[in-house]
């Protein structure tokens, strides 16, 4: 305990940080009152402007200050491909890493009926209408290599299935550049089991 109330909501209101546990929150409150007291007014009022304005694109549900989000406005995009991404932190990573030039639908989490997570929750509804109205050629299913990640990508095949869409799935298995030896149980078995043949 501190003493002051006050600091004591701040500590605890950093906590609700990813990876900010009381001792990072308390390191965090007392270096922006010691010494970032400027800092620490800019970010509160940069929080309270980003919280109000961002919301989410309509079409896609990625952050968006406007009605559609820049890749969506964007009329250079191909519209035939469509990636569905878990979070907008891994459509950030597949945009800046690869030559992809198509659309994106941001699922803002994955299927986890223990955590009370079900289609509603992630837009699957929206992305229902979005495939029977646009009907792209490909849905690109780009959903984490978890046991949640791969629920959600069965479901998803599924849906593209229903609408006659090709539904693909991003490759996992040996990183480039991996030794077998030091490459764990779990993605050793994966990659076995889906082993392709060299293309000529």
């Amino acid at each position: 305990m501190s003493g002051s109330p006050l600091l004591e909501q701040l500590i605890d209101a950093l906590r609700i940080l990813p990876g900010v546990g009381p001792k990072s929150a308390q390191r965090m409150a007392y270096h922006l009152l010691a010494r970032e007291r400027a800092g620490g007014e800019r970010l509160g009022a940069m929080l309270t402007k980003a919280m109000r304005d961002i919301g989410n694109c309509k079409q896609c549900r990625d952050f968006s200050e406007s009605e559609l989000c820049a890749i969506c406005a964007g009329a250079a995009r191909d519209s035939t491909l469509l990636c569905v991404v878990e979070s907008p932190a891994d459509r950030l990573a597949i945009e800046t890493a690869t030559g992809y030039r198509g659309l994106y639908f941001v699922l803002h989490g994955r299927l986890s009926p223990l955590d009370g997570i079900g289609p509603q929750d992630l837009g699957l509804d929206l992305l229902q209408t979005r495939l029977h109205e646009n009907a792209p050629s490909e849905l690109i299913i780009a959903t984490n290599p978890t046991i949640e990640g791969e629920a959600t990508a069965h479901y998803l095949a599924a849906m593209a299935r229903e609408q006659g869409i090709t539904p693909t799935r991003l490759a996992h298995g040996v990183p480039l550049g991996g030794e077998l030896e030091y490459i764990d149980r779990g993605t050793l078995f994966h990659a076995f089991g889906t082993r392709a043949a060299i293309q000529e």
